[in-house]
Formats: structure tokens, sequence, C-alpha cells
């Protein structure tokens, strides 16, 4: 399939990320990307200020790159995937701004918002928003039809003020609002969130899966961690809030950990965690937003736990399990392991035998699995 896309009149190359999935089918662009270009490239008939939020391939970027844009995102492949496709499109990449979902929102005269499955993160963003910008910035947001629903709509109404929302276009609507600054917020969870799991203390920023309630892949994987030896360094791959790295800690406080993931919000909260719960430990930990394991050495891990997603926002695809589990036996020591907590509809024992020369099963129960690999050489 050919990534070229023709967009609200612009002829753009673009790419998910990483470039050169197997999976071809999965475009970088969507409906909600064209709807919100065609409805605002006609108003910029003047410099603007342009705020792009949850851009997930650079699409927006790429088209209004003439604007001087500032992008916002809590993905880091997002922001790789945006520079890639400058690079395609022989865009300069200073010629906008990126930000993580940590950093304050700018000033800005026009926000297109791509609306977010999380809406706990939808209101975080929209509370910023609130709080930075005047009722003279025209915020426009889109998502396929389906998922604009009243609740949503309420979500909008109740955080920046009056909204409306277009007719179906191509299978997605437009949201329309005005900011309101005599409105008030109402009452919700502030973040970032503290609560209790299994005797620990854990904390999640907004856009961090599973608040409140422990995910029961993770909670299965802690009744059946790995033992690991004094002055060993381990990774939590895909570290989300951190449990399973701090449970790792717990069991042994002598070993070196390397939190990481490709969400701001989920590293800093990883960070959070252990700090609520051993700040005497945080001095053997590192703390990294990655794309997998791309910034880690190789031959320098001796133990890595996962509990790999497979989905990235809408999409069910397999490459991020893949690129986990082949980053993690690049680097891994001979005789490291790595342990993964997965569904058990999932191939992933074919995936790891193909790439280690074999698997362990561990446990299992009703819905998940528990495999271990071994980098023999």
């Amino acid at each position: 399939m050919t990534n070229l896309c023709q967009i609200a009149g612009l002829n753009l190359l673009l790419d998910r990320y990483p470039p050169g999935q197997k999976n071809r089918s999965l475009q970088a662009w969507d409906a909600a990307d064209e709807l919100l270009l065609n409805t605002v490239l006609p108003l910029l008939d003047s410099p603007q200020q342009l705020l792009l939020l949850n851009d997930q391939f650079g699409t927006l970027a790429c088209a209004l790159a003439q604007y001087a844009p500032v992008q916002s995102s809590d993905s880091y492949i997002s922001q790789l995937a945006t520079a890639h496709n400058f690079a395609q499109n022989q865009l300069d990449l200073t010629q906008i701004s990126q930000i993580s979902s940590l950093e304050p929102l700018p000033k800005a005269s026009v926000v297109l918002l791509k609306i977010p499955n999380n809406h706990s993160f939808l209101r975080y963003q929209l509370r910023q928003l609130k709080q930075q910008l005047t009722a003279d910035t025209q915020i426009f947001a889109s998502a396929k039809a389906k998922d604009i629903t009243p609740n949503l709509l309420a979500i909008f109404q109740q955080e920046l003020g009056p909204t409306t929302a277009s007719l179906t276009v191509k299978k997605c609507r437009l949201i329309t609002s005005q900011i309101d600054s005599m409105l008030p917020s109402p009452a919700a969870p502030q973040f970032p969130l503290l609560w209790q799991a299994d005797g620990f203390q854990l904390v999640n920023h907004a856009n961090v899966f599973s608040r409140e309630q422990l995910d029961i892949g993770a909670r299965f994987l802690l009744q059946h961690l790995p033992l690991c030896a004094a002055g060993q360094h381990a990774i939590d791959l895909g570290c989300g809030n951190g449990v399973l790295g701090l449970a790792l800690l717990q069991q042994q406080p002598e070993l070196n950990l390397t939190f990481t993931d490709e969400s701001y919000m989920a590293v800093d909260s990883a960070r959070l965690t252990l700090a609520s719960n051993r700040p005497d430990l945080l001095g053997q930990a590192d703390f990294v937003v990655d794309d997998c394991l791309s910034r880690q050495a190789d031959n320098s891990a001796d133990m890595i736990i996962c509990n790999p997603p497979f989905h990235q926002q809408n999409a069910v695809t397999d490459h991020i399990a893949w690129q986990m589990f082949t980053d993690a036996r690049r680097v891994l020591k001979k005789d490291g392991r790595l342990r993964i907590v997965a569904n058990r509809h999932l191939a992933y024992s074919e995936k790891l035998a193909r790439l280690f020369g074999g698997c362990i099963h561990v446990a299992s129960n009703a819905k998940f699995t528990i495999l271990e690999a071994i980098k023999r050489k």
C-alpha cells in the first residue's frame, strides 16, 4: 500500500511509526485529520498561533508546517513519527515545536484536537486549554462519529463551555467549542492520582493505563516475578505506573532498574510511584522515555519484564510486541531472561521461540499466560 496521502488539497508522504511495518494497511492519517484540515485551512489567511493536540503520526503538523505550530503529545513514538514524516516530505522539523504532555500548553489562537480514547486524559487537556486560553481561541476537535457520544459532548461543555457538533462526514464529526472563563470546572479526580493496590501506593497521571485498579495481567505477573540477584540490571519495559518494577525492587533492593515507556506520563508516573513507596531506592533507578528499548545498549540487561500491548490507539496490531521482543533479545546479556504476561489467545510463544530458540511456560490461568525466554548466545 502506498503511503501517499492526498488530504485537504495536499500531497504528503505519511507513514506510521516505525516505518516499514508489515501491515501496510494501517494508514498514518484518517478522516478525522481530513475533517480538521478542511475546516481550518480556509481560516488561516493570516499568521496564527496553532496548537496541535494528539497528532498521532504528524499528519496535521506536516500539513500545517508553514504556520509553525506547537505539537503537544504524550507519545514519544508520535514525536518520532512526526520527525520521520517531516523528513520524507522535505520539511524542516525546526518549523514546529514539539512538547510533551507534561509541559504547560502555550498561548494559541487556533487549537486542533484529535480526541483521545481516554476521557480522563481528554478532561486533563481541556482543563489545560481553559486555564491558558481565552474565549477568542478557536477550538476544533474531531473523532469517529461513533465515538462522539452525548457523554463526550457533555465533557466539552462541562470543561470549556458552549459546544456544537457537525453532521457526519466520512464517518467522522467535528466538535467546535468556545471557552467560558466563568464556567466552574466539575468535580473530578485531580491528576496525578494516588491510590492503593496490593500494599503499594501507586501514582497515575491522566493518560496512564489502569487507573484506580490494578491491570489483571500485571496482577498475575506480580504473583510470578522472576528472582534477580544483587547488582543485576533489570528493565521494566512498557512500565506504565511502575508497579512491576517497584515489586522487583521490593524483592531485591540491590537491583539496578530501568523503567521505560513511550508515554511521558507513564515514565513520570513510575518515578512518582517509586518515590511514594521507596524513595531510598530512587538512586538505583533510571526513568527513560523510549521507543521500546532503542536507547538501551546491547548486552546490558540481566532481566526484562513486560506486559506488552497489542494495539496502537484503535488499531489491533502485534508489531509493538514484536519490536519489544526483538529489542529485548539485543539488550539482554548472554543467559539474560525476558519474562512476559500476555493474553492466552496471542501466539507470543511462537514469536519468542523464533527469536530465542524456545520459551518456557511459567504459569497460566483462564485468561493469561506467563512466558520466559532466555538469550543463549
